[in-house]
């Protein structure tokens, strides 16, 4: 069965009014696993050790400094701390930690995790794009590092490329990292010259207004590049804002488009007997968002049977 991975926290990241990344997405995305066959699970907070695998002491010690007692602090242009910001964003963390550990120990053959703040575009030091934290990546480095597994593969189909990602597992040749997103758009990273410090990054570049076809094409080929990884866990950065719906970007997917893009990231773990864990990353039209989350956990759920 598969597990599920949420806590309340998710919650106490308050951002200002009419910003994208608010509460009720995560309340959009509960809602639509409600009734879900899955075992739930609480996300615990994360170890500083764990955080630290990604993130130098010194940004960790400036976070905890711009917590504010009350309002916001602002980290970058977009990106904003209230009190119960880090707390999130360290449960969110401990949620992806902790679905490694139960897949790793055969509790389960996958995992979601639907936590706030989403993490793929925090790099090593510095907060953007909604991201406080590097949450998959700080999964990825826990499975190599703690359980001492020899090939991770990351993967990341949210609308927006995860540079984030790309900066911390950059020298990792343990982590293959792929993603699609479209370009131009923000950041304005993952050109498909950048490879990575060991040839293990793959970046495609998908033109606004592309649909479905593009998007499935460029899943098929990256699949085809993670069996031959042959990698002992996939982790999954999943953004739902490449919907058509989505108000923050111009893809032209929609929930089959999800739904075909999990079967076949599934297919290529399976064959690998590698576990998979999920993490909510960006999505921002809430009715999509909730049908997108349910249809990529649907999948999670047959392949789990």
């Amino acid at each position: 069965m598969t597990l599920l991975y949420t806590h309340p926290s998710g919650l106490l990241h308050v951002t200002p009014p009419s910003h994208p990344e608010q509460v009720a997405r995560l309340d959009a995305v509960l809602a639509a696993l409600e009734g879900a066959d899955l075992r739930r699970r609480e996300a615990p907070e994360a170890a500083d050790r764990d955080i630290l695998r990604a993130h130098p002491a010194e940004y960790l010690a400036l976070l905890r400094r711009k917590v504010p007692a009350e309002g916001w602090s602002m980290l970058d242009s977009d990106t904003y701390l209230a009190p119960g910001s880090l707390e999130a964003a360290r449960h969110a963390v401990g949620g992806v930690c902790a679905a490694v550990d139960a897949v790793l120990a055969g509790e389960a053959p996958n995992a979601f995790v639907a936590m706030r703040p989403p993490g793929h575009h925090a790099e090593r030091m510095k907060a953007m794009g909604f991201c406080i934290l590097s949450s998959v990546a700080i999964g990825a480095k826990r499975a190599l590092e703690h359980h001492g597994l020899d090939r991770v593969a990351v993967l990341d189909f949210d609308v927006h490329h995860g540079n984030g990602t790309q900066d911390v597992l950059w020298d990792e040749k343990r982590a293959l990292f792929a993603s699609t997103h479209q370009v131009p758009l923000y950041p304005g990273t993952g050109a498909p010259a950048e490879r990575g410090a060991h040839g293990q990054v793959v970046n495609v570049a998908l033109a606004p207004g592309s649909g479905g076809d593009e998007a499935r094409a460029a899943w098929a080929a990256i699949c085809d590049r993670v069996a031959a990884w042959r990698p002992q866990l996939v982790l999954v950065s999943a953004g739902f804002d490449a919907h058509a719906a989505d108000p923050l970007a111009s893809l032209m997917w929609d929930e089959a488009d999800f739904t075909a893009i999990t079967r076949m990231i599934c297919d290529t773990a399976a064959a690998c007997s590698a576990p998979v864990v999920s993490a909510l990353e960006g999505g921002y039209d809430l009715a999509a968002l909730g049908r997108s989350a349910r249809a990529h956990v649907d999948v999670l759920r047959e392949t789990a049977a």
